[in-house]
């Protein structure tokens, strides 16, 4: 029987290493050409490794959240005819002595027949009994089944049950805060005797806890992995390195969410549909034309700001794989119907997992939102290396004042945060201004200035 070994590959564009994010398989598993044994990931692209063999496997040379190197080994397979079902194990060298009480795979052993308790028989016959309408014998400590009110591990009785005990048990059981409900009784039908409940406050406090109140003192421990992995890195080099302003902005929404809707309506049933997004798409690029310096992103070790011509706007998604931020290129030449369309692509593609790289990469400026729970204020963190974010707030109707009167409007704020070491507060403040003009007075974002 011979052994293949299956090399980490190079999945091309330069990537020298990967991150293992999932097994496929385990030692000692069948596996046949082609079946997928481990996916690994590289910047936000999952790609799995088939088996280029059948065979069993006999090693994993990694584990879970690891980075390994194109080229490293990450599996030994060995190949040749499979033993038979019929054929004996094989007690060599590989396979260590099961321990005590436990199998060769770590799985609980029964106990071997003359380590059962000497009267396991009469109790199995005992509980054939009352079945076969034989009544059911008990000594004098032990009450009859149908005489105990719960059971020892203090099961709380049904609701509206009383528990049966004398008014000096109670009185002990009040002084001592003890629901008498979780105390199981061994007096007859199922009454709670003194010695009941010197035995519960023996097993401590806890034990009288109500359901659903009892302490807990578990610990899961989870390995952050894959594309949570990535965020945690992105997200900790974007709080180190920048240091953010945010600034929050009141907006009426009223009039855009009119215009909104008559155009939706203007339109085929089957036609995409316009949302909030694609009209602040275009407001920022109408904003980037006056301060280009926002459009931009910062190379902090060479200390360069690189103003970019076009507007690539990234959108913040949620995932069931975590938060990605697919990017619409080149804003600047594209209406309103196409920014929606776009959008509508890019959202498909990055919940079904089927975002390409070109598509998760290049922004220069990004819109983050929570839609209805984006909540009154919000402090979004910069993409790194960009110098702005966008951060979209709920919508809601608001009293409001016109100067004369109350009345009610759709209000949303706007909490966007800019790299201070880049961007002056008042820059930030007359950016925001000028994206909260064009939102009030949406025909201004399909005027030309001249």
């Amino acid at each position: 029987m011979s052994e293949h070994v299956i090399k980490l590959p190079d999945v091309g564009e330069g990537v020298a290493e990967a991150e293992l994010v999932e097994w496929h398989v385990k030692v000692g598993d069948v596996v046949r050409e082609d079946d997928v044994v481990a996916a690994v990931m590289t910047d936000k692209a999952t790609v799995e490794i088939p088996s280029p063999v059948d065979g069993e496997i006999a090693w994993l040379g990694a584990e879970v959240g690891d980075v390994v190197a194109v080229g490293s080994p990450i599996v030994r397979i060995r190949t040749g005819e499979a033993p038979s079902a019929d054929a004996p194990m094989d007690d060599g060298a590989e396979k260590a002595p099961a321990a005590d009480g436990m199998s060769a795979q770590g799985e609980d052993l029964p106990p071997p027949p003359e380590e059962e308790a000497p009267d396991s028989a009469d109790a199995k016959s005992a509980e054939k009994r009352p079945a076969e309408g034989k009544p059911q014998p008990h000594s004098p400590s032990t009450p009859p089944r149908g005489n105990r009110g719960t059971s020892a591990g203090g099961i709380p009785r049904p609701t509206g049950e009383k528990p049966l005990a004398s008014p000096a048990v109670r009185l002990r059981a009040r002084d001592a805060g003890i629901d008498l409900r979780q105390v199981p009784g061994s007096g007859p039908a199922g009454r709670i005797t003194h010695d009941d409940l010197d035995q519960f406050i023996s097993r401590g406090p806890q034990a009288g806890a109500a359901p659903g109140l009892a302490r807990r003192t578990d610990i899961e421990e989870v390995k952050l992995v894959g594309m949570r992995r990535r965020i945690a890195e992105k997200m900790a080099t974007a709080k180190r390195h920048i240091p953010h302003i945010t600034y929050v902005e009141e907006i009426d929404m009223s009039a855009l969410e009119d215009l909104r809707a008559a155009l939706n309506k203007s339109r085929p049933a089957d036609s995409v549909k316009l949302t909030l997004l694609p009209f602040l798409m275009r407001a920022m690029v109408r904003a980037i034309d006056d301060q280009p310096q926002f459009n931009a992103t910062f190379d902090d070790e060479a200390g360069i700001v690189s103003r970019h011509g076009g507007v690539h706007i990234g959108i913040a998604a949620q995932t069931p794989a975590g938060l990605v931020v697919p990017v619409a290129k080149h804003c600047e030449a594209r209406d309103l119907w196409d920014c929606a369309g776009e959008l509508n692509r890019l959202s498909e593609a990055a919940k079904a997992g089927t975002a390409s790289r070109e598509d998760l990469s290049g922004s220069t400026i990004t819109i983050t939102s929570l839609g209805a729970l984006g909540g009154i204020v919000t402090t979004p963190v910069i993409n790194h290396p960009e110098v702005a974010i966008i951060g979209v707030n709920k919508m809601q109707m608001r009293p409001h004042w016109d100067g004369t009167d109350f009345a009610p409007r759709r209000m949303m704020n706007l909490s966007c945060s800019f790299d201070h070491r880049i961007i002056d507060g008042y820059d930030a403040a007359v950016f925001v201004q000028r994206i909260k003009a064009l939102l009030e007075t949406p025909a201004m974002i399909f005027v030309e200035d001249r």
